[in-house]
């Protein structure tokens, strides 16, 4: 049986989703998608979905995200789901389309933490100095 493993960020959220034969069934940490909340996080989750059309009714996909909010997870969703699709299809239209419709959907968010600098506190903020 074919099983496609994917993978998708955005900023400390990591979303792993499987995508094996089925029937249309999409659970975001074992919650089916109808029920998961806020509603704007389930329809941006739904976007490649949409997108794919009937394809995603022979297909069961099972995301488990971990880290961040719950838009960040809804992205890393997204773009683990959207991965999958197009690794499950193998089709370049598809994964064309995507990368059309938003470019995140295809590349996970490479932004991470900048490292501390001598100094001072952060990365960009420095000891104040006396003007006196």
């Amino acid at each position: 049986m074919k099983t496609v493993q994917t993978t998708g960020k955005r900023k400390t959220a990591v979303a792993r989703a499987t995508v094996k034969k089925g029937s249309g069934n999409i659970y975001i940490n074992n919650r089916a998608l109808d029920t998961f909340e806020p509603e704007l996080a389930r329809l941006k989750i739904k976007e490649p979905i949409r997108l794919a059309g009937d394809v995603t009714e022979e297909i069961d996909i099972e995301v488990n995200v971990s880290g961040g909010g719950y838009m960040g997870q809804a992205d890393a969703s997204r773009t683990a789901i959207a991965k999958g699709l197009i690794e499950w299809t193998e089709d370049e239209e598809l994964y064309k389309k995507f990368k059309e419709y938003d470019e995140s959907l295809t590349k996970s968010d490479m932004r991470r933490k900048e490292s501390k600098k001598p100094g001072g506190r952060g990365a960009r903020k420095k000891r104040q100095k006396s003007y006196r």
